[in-house]
């Protein structure tokens, strides 16, 4: 009989927030595949469980995904941990669920800790809708590309950053999305020193480039910002239109492969006036 692959959530933190299905799955299992096994020795010592390792991280994830495919496709049970919280979440086992959906390998999960959604909850900013971006891409062109995105982004925006990173992110987040823009920074979730610092983009660079700023940056940091307002996209968009004739913003969208009546009821919409006016315009 096949095996299964066991995504065990760890905690971010503070061990006591382990579950005990998560123990009782770690206990059982044939494997535990681990982002960085000394990491997760620890954890296991502390529990007094004995288990086989394997080494699953980011340099190896594909070629390692399709061996642990075959184990337990062999009829080994594997639990799958990240250094901490959820894996597949910002974590190489998101190529680990795909491969094994690929070749019919069935997965479940042991649900727990997750920095995002931890950080998220206690940062005092909205929480209905969120967008998470995890790390920011270090390739600079895609890097400003992000950012870019994020200029109009309407909803909760979540990003994990590194203490000798904190400073120059937290830079370009203040140039790409202004000073005033509203912020919690989040470190050291579930531990002694637990801090949530809610403050603007401004204040927290101007925080950390004072004397003795950079002797507070420590731990990793989850950076929960606000998102656009969105009667600033709205002004945008209006500005938009009206530098734009009737009849231009009716023939963008037929470009798009609408025809005439779509286009004029979108156009329409945009400008906030009835399909009659657009009508009369383009008469």
């Amino acid at each position: 009989m096949a095996g299964k692959l066991w995504l065990v959530a760890t905690p971010i933190g503070n061990l006591g927030d382990i579950s005990a299905r998560a123990l009782e799955v770690l206990r059982a299992a044939d494997l535990i595949a681990a982002e960085d096994t000394r990491n997760t020795v620890r954890l296991l010592n502390h529990f007094e469980i004995k288990k086989p390792l394997t080494s699953y991280h980011e340099y190896n994830k594909t070629e390692k995904a399709y061996e642990l495919v075959r184990e337990a496709q062999a009829g080994k049970n594997i639990a799958v941990v990240t250094d901490a919280g959820m894996p597949a979440i910002s974590d190489p086992g998101e190529v680990l669920v795909r491969v094994a959906y690929e070749t019919g390998t069935e997965v479940t999960i042991v649900p727990g800790a997750c920095a995002c959604v931890s950080a998220l909850a206690i940062s005092g900013l909205p929480t209905r809708r969120f967008a998470f971006e995890a790390f920011l891409p270090a390739e600079k062109g895609e890097r400003a590309a992000v950012l870019q995105e994020l200029q109009r982004e309407m909803r909760t925006i979540v990003l994990y950053e590194a203490p000798h990173r904190l400073l120059k992110t937290l830079k370009e987040l203040r140039d790409c999305l202004g000073e005033d823009r509203r912020i919690s920074l989040v470190r050291e979730l579930t531990k002694i020193h637990e801090e949530v610092r809610r403050s603007t983009l401004g204040e927290a660079v101007a925080l950390y480039e004072a004397p003795g700023g950079a002797e507070l940056i420590r731990g990793e940091y989850v950076l929960v910002i606000e998102g656009r307002d969105p009667e600033e996209n709205r002004r945008e968009e209006a500005a938009r239109w009206e530098s734009m004739s009737v009849a231009d913003h009716v023939a963008m969208y037929e470009k798009q492969g609408m025809d005439r009546k779509e286009a004029m009821r979108n156009a329409a919409k945009d400008r906030g006036v009835s399909r009659r006016d657009i009508y009369q315009a383009l008469l």
